[in-house]
């Protein structure tokens, strides 16, 4: 059986931008005094960069008999046919062929996905739409994981 785990981290350039968000907050807070610009600066920074990392922290595995994406465990049992999505594929269907009732584990920076067909009859979720920098890969392993 073959396992798979990816961690869908948010882009460098998020970073920057929550190092920004705290020189932001000092430059607020400048007229105010030295000590309160130092509170903004450390206070901004921190408080984006924890919003940054835990958009980032969502995970991709398949291990022990099913997929875990996100809050979502589905098991082997449940999961059909799953296919790599390019770019442009990946796109139309986060976009303008997404069903509302798919789960979507979404990262706008990821511009490949996989789409896996949910099975089980109890379930109305149609497909679960996967973000994932290693489609094919990720597809490996869920065949490997369904027999």
């Amino acid at each position: 059986m073959q396992s798979y785990e990816e961690r869908l981290t948010a882009p460098r350039s998020w970073w920057v931008i929550a190092a920004l968000v705290g020189v932001a907050c000092a430059l607020m807070l400048l007229p105010v005094g030295t000590l309160p610009m130092l509170g903004g600066l450390i206070g901004g920074a921190a408080l984006s960069a924890v919003a940054v990392s835990t958009y980032g922290s969502a995970r991709i595995r398949v291990v022990g008999g099913a997929l875990i994406a996100g809050d979502a465990k589905i098991p082997a049992t449940a999961l059909g046919e799953a296919r790599a999505l390019d770019e442009a594929e990946a796109l139309a269907w986060r976009t303008h062929k997404a069903d509302a009732r798919a789960f979507m584990l979404l990262r706008s920076y990821i511009r490949t996905a996989v789409r896996v067909e949910i099975t089980d009859p109890e379930d109305p979720t149609p497909y679960a739409y996967l973000s994932t920098r290693e489609p094919e890969r990720l597809v490996a392993a869920l065949v490997a994981v369904r027999g």
